[in-house]
């Protein structure tokens, strides 16, 4: 059984796809980030830098006792390990896949993220900020399309870097890109969102939380006001 700490953000959507895909046995624990979940004590232990989403495996291979993990990538690294699924069959084929879930890690994730902050979140429009990230998102957008022009998946074969992209593209509108200019992209993306496991993840995060935008002041003073003191407190 693994235990999944989870909400309903990009990151989060990456493991419950990945755990459908590969129909490893888990449940959910719900912490609801826009409440201060993720700074109990207990969240802590196995999430330092208090970001979902976060596992524990009461079955590791290793046989030593629970495994806990943070970060995405690195859990869909281990999720693809125990179920010899959707990392690769090939030496080359493995860093393919690798050099693309590294890609969406390091930038379209964290971008679109900003994209989210300064076109949405932010307590005022500041021109220069949403003008930057609206853009790179376009740049890291195109840059999948070209990718696609000749694949059907991001290293061929559907696999954990397809996983990684696809949620941080669901909410393209918020992030004022049109999938029409980039029509690869929007192949991959449609097809992606028909598979059975993409419908079951979307269709748990509904039942979880169905209001997954941040409206109050509140969890905007809770998701956006962190800094060292946060880590140290």
């Amino acid at each position: 059984m693994i235990d999944l700490y989870y909400w309903t953000t990009p990151n989060g959507h990456k493991i419950t796809m990945m755990l459908e895909e590969t129909g490893l046995e888990y449940r959910i624990i719900p912490v609801d980030i826009g409440k201060g979940a993720q700074f109990e004590a207990s969240f802590l232990k196995i999430a330092p830098n208090n970001r979902i989403p976060a596992i524990v495996d009461h079955e590791p291979v290793d046989a030593e006792g629970p495994l806990s993990l943070f970060e995405s990538g690195a859990i869909l690294q281990y999720l693809a390990d125990k179920s010899g699924r959707l990392a690769g069959a090939t030496f080359r084929e493995r860093w393919d896949i690798n050099q693309w879930l590294m890609w969406q890690m390091g930038g379209l994730g964290p971008m679109c993220g900003q994209n989210h902050h300064f076109v949405t979140y932010a307590p005022e429009r500041i021109p220069y900020a949403m003008d930057r990230y609206v853009n790179e998102t376009a740049r890291l957008y195109a840059v999948i399309n070209k990718r696609l022009q000749d694949r059907e998946f991001l290293a061929g074969h559907y696999s954990i870097a397809d996983i990684a992209c696809y949620p941080w593209i669901v909410p393209h509108e918020r992030q004022l890109q049109d999938l029409d200019t980039f029509p690869h992209l929007k192949r991959w993306f449609e097809a992606i969102k028909l598979r059975p496991a993409t419908v079951a993840a979307y269709d748990i995060a509904r039942s979880i939380n169905d209001k997954p935008t941040i409206n109050d002041d509140e969890a905007r003073r809770i998701m956006f006001n962190q800094n060292a003191a946060t880590i140290k407190a």
